[in-house]
């Protein structure tokens, strides 16, 4: 008689898992992925032109504490809890479960996104938003790269030439990017804010490919419980690394006499750091979910086409100078979205021509056998 196997502990993290799937095919546009993509887009966009343009003002008005702003962008994650309950409330035990891939993978990247945080925040203190989203738009170029490396992405002559036009919209703000520096901020710093903001672009550019990675290795189907848990054990990792960030720059002690000296006055400030703290966390369920339901290169392009929409709130809300440059940058990202797109309809059509003719040589053959028998 055979032994039973030994139990295994449900306790966050499951001991066993069944065998691996076969590789993660790309999801079918059914209704309930339309709308959840519909969901994460919503909030990715909310988020990503709200969160740079509080972020902005927090800075204007006497704000310097780049960790706080980093702490920021994670620490609203405890709020995952409602939408993870709701999602698996046929089974609330599921909560308690996760696999250990996707657990150790969202702890890695965890920290690996507070880093990429730290630089966002440099990158805003140091720069105007315009200037900010346009060169934060560079990261499809890197997406792009890494989605080919990492996940074997297929590429087009337009994927390619959407890259080129994006990496040139970056360098031609590079080039004459002396014009249009914040008040008191040096051209040293300028140069610091660039190139760590283009720096971000490209390690942006990687996560992306490497949560979709972790979505292709999981050994059980990753559904909207799944994709909950990795984001909530992510950005529990990111705001630790962030927290011990602050602690070692006294962040904690300073927010306080920050608050009271802010030049929109103690209530403001307070409002904004919780608006901030909600906007980002809208941003990451975002951008992450939409990983989720399509691929990250679609994740990538949902980020580049915040770029017009923040660059016009920044000269808007900001007065910030819409130099000859940025419209010539703006130019050359908008031509390289639209020729992004514009091959992924082809791609698509092609696709769908193909299944078409394949469907009509199944039904004659099997006409053919039916007449045959």
């Amino acid at each position: 008689m055979a032994t039973p196997p030994p139990p295994t502990s449900s306790l966050m993290i499951d001991q066993e898992a069944p065998p691996p799937p076969p590789p993660r095919k790309k999801i079918k546009p059914t209704i309930t992925n339309w709308i959840l993509l519909s969901i994460y887009l919503t909030c990715a966009t909310v988020g990503g032109v709200g969160a740079p343009l509080l972020q902005r003002l927090y800075y204007n008005h006497g704000g310097n504490r780049k960790w706080f702003m980093c702490f920021l962008q994670t620490v609203a994650f405890p709020f995952l809890i409602i939408p993870l309950s709701a999602a698996a409330s046929p089974s609330p035990k599921r909560i308690l479960t996760m696999e250990p891939r996707l657990f150790h993978s969202g702890a890695l990247l965890g920290l690996f996104s507070g880093a990429l945080s730290y630089m966002n925040s440099i990158g805003l203190f140091y720069l105007p938003v315009s200037t900010y989203s346009l060169i934060s738009c560079t990261n499809l170029a890197f997406l792009a790269l890494f989605s080919f490396i990492v996940v074997k992405q297929k590429f087009t002559f337009y994927s390619v030439n959407a890259v080129v036009l994006l990496t040139l919209g970056a360098l031609v703000l590079a080039l004459h990017s002396s014009s249009d520096r914040p008040v008191g901020v040096s051209k040293g710093q300028y140069l610091l804010g660039f190139l760590i903001t283009l720096g971000a672009a490209v390690l942006a550019g990687a996560l992306f490919p490497l949560i979709e990675l972790t979505y292709i290795k999981c050994r059980r189907p990753v559904d909207t419980v799944a994709v909950t848990q990795f984001q909530f054990i992510m950005n529990l990792f990111s705001t630790v690394i962030c927290t011990v960030g602050m602690i070692i720059n006294n962040d904690f002690q300073v927010i306080k006499r920050e608050a009271a000296e802010f030049g929109l006055g103690e209530t403001k400030y307070y409002v904004i750091v919780v608006a901030l703290a909600v906007f980002w966390q809208l941003t990451t369920v975002g951008m992450i979910g939409i990983v989720h339901c399509s691929t990250s290169l679609f994740a990538g392009i949902t980020g580049s086409i915040m770029v017009p929409i923040l660059l016009v709130a920044g000269v808007i809300t900001f007065n910030e100078k819409f130099t000859g440059e940025k419209g010539m940058s703006l130019a050359l990202c908008l031509w390289g979205f639209v020729s992004y797109f514009l091959g992924e309809y082809k791609t698509t059509d092609k696709e769908s021509q193909a299944n078409e003719f394949d469907n009509k040589e199944v039904h004659a053959n099997e006409f053919d056998n039916g007449e045959a028998a």
